[in-house]
């Protein structure tokens, strides 16, 4: 059986609306996602960078995290004829294990403790197929990267994007639905 590694944030947790919103409520500032476009928001804003970080540095940061539209429905349908892992780069913000942890317990009840793996370099990982938002992590990856639309990496032509978990579904599984 085929195995795919699947990244959380910002592909199937939707971090960039609570940092922004966060972001826009602390510093009175209206940025939407579309100022993102090709950045980060501590790229836009350098002079309060630490400030800005020091958001997902919280411990409770990550467990209210939207989901992303469609990624449960679809991980659930590929887990039927894949073996799927949950692959976050959790080592960046330590303090964020627990809040993920129970994030992923709540949203994905049909995945186990043992398709979680929390790590720093996704490099390790054996897979055929990793769907992240963040180039640096598909670079070093020996299987199949498929780049999942995030503002910051709205310019990045590199990889195979998909834009959407219905994407996801049409290249992976046999849609009949096509």
């Amino acid at each position: 059986m085929k195995r795919i590694a699947i990244d959380m944030d910002e592909v199937i947790a939707d971090f960039h609306f609570k940092h922004l919103n966060l972001y826009n409520k602390d510093f009175s500032e209206t940025l939407t996602k579309e100022d993102l476009y090709g950045t980060r928001l501590w790229n836009i804003r350098p002079h309060i960078s630490k400030e800005i970080l020091a958001y997902v540095d919280d411990s409770i940061f990550f467990r209210d995290l939207a989901v992303i539209d469609g990624s449960q429905e679809v991980i659930k349908d590929l887990s039927e004829q894949y073996e799927i892992f949950i692959v976050t780069a959790a080592m960046e913000h330590p303090s964020s294990f627990t809040a993920k942890y129970e994030w992923l317990k709540e949203h994905f009840p049909f995945l186990t403790d043992r398709n979680f793996v929390f790590c720093g370099d996704k490099s390790i990982i054996r897979a055929d197929y990793l769907i992240d938002d963040s180039p640096k992590n598909i670079e070093r990856f020996i299987g199949q990267g498929l780049l999942f639309t995030a503002p910051h990496n709205i310019h990045e032509t590199r990889y195979l994007r998909v834009n959407n978990w219905q994407e996801v579904k049409k290249l992976l599984l046999n849609d009949k639905s096509k």
